[in-house]
């Protein structure tokens, strides 16, 4: 028998972050290319429903000073970072955000990490965090273990994330399911979207 058997519930107040979709992981030639453009269209269906619904959104994208100072040790281990500068590190049109939706810059793995995430979701008394974007084993993996250790239900969307391989891709996924939230597949998370009412 599994010993990880515990079930988180999907609450009363979701909200919708999408984590770093931007060019560096759809552009083929990029040291960063997740493969295909599949997990971004997933996010995009996800976005539709969260905005349907009045389900805050909010959206990450990583960015640093031209030194990289600001990144500390993660920007001269991850040597692609150093790309983002430019192009590459714009928000896929696909999901771009409206104008009234967060838009959260971080340095670093975690969307929470050295960002006022934690203290927009509490002010918007969020208790569900559903989780889409790149890449699995990464920024996604981490600002799930940190919304959990932050008191919000991790629900990641198993279509609307992805890896540049599928090794890290399942593991992460097992390992979030076992120890820190709950993966759900698109379907199910859509329809709960549209049993959701706005935050108020």
């Amino acid at each position: 028998m599994d010993p990880f058997d515990g079930v988180l519930p999907f609450g009363e107040r979701p909200a919708l972050i999408l984590v770093d979709l931007m060019r560096a992981y759809f552009e083929p030639d990029a040291d960063l290319y997740v493969g295909s453009r599949d997990c971004l269209l997933a996010a995009a269906r996800v976005l539709a429903a969260a905005r349907t619904a009045g389900v805050p959104v909010l959206h990450t994208r990583v960015a640093h000073s031209r030194d990289g100072a600001d990144g500390g040790l993660f920007y001269r281990k991850a040597t692609p970072l150093r790309r983002l500068h430019g192009p590459l590190g714009a928000l896929m049109p696909e999901v771009a955000p409206a104008g009234d939706e967060v838009v959260i810059v971080k340095q670093y793995a975690s969307a929470f990490f050295g960002t006022t995430l934690a203290s927009t979701l509490t002010a918007l008394r969020v208790d569900t965090l559903v989780i889409t974007g790149v890449s699995t084993s990464g920024c996604v993996r981490a600002s799930a273990v940190d919304a959990v250790q932050h008191g919000f239900v991790p629900i990641v969307v198993r279509q609307a994330v992805g890896d540049r391989s599928a090794g890290p891709h399942e593991a992460s996924l097992h390992d979030i399911q076992a120890k820190y939230g709950e993966v759900w597949e698109e379907q199910a998370v859509l329809e709960r979207l549209r049993e959701s009412g706005p935050a108020s």
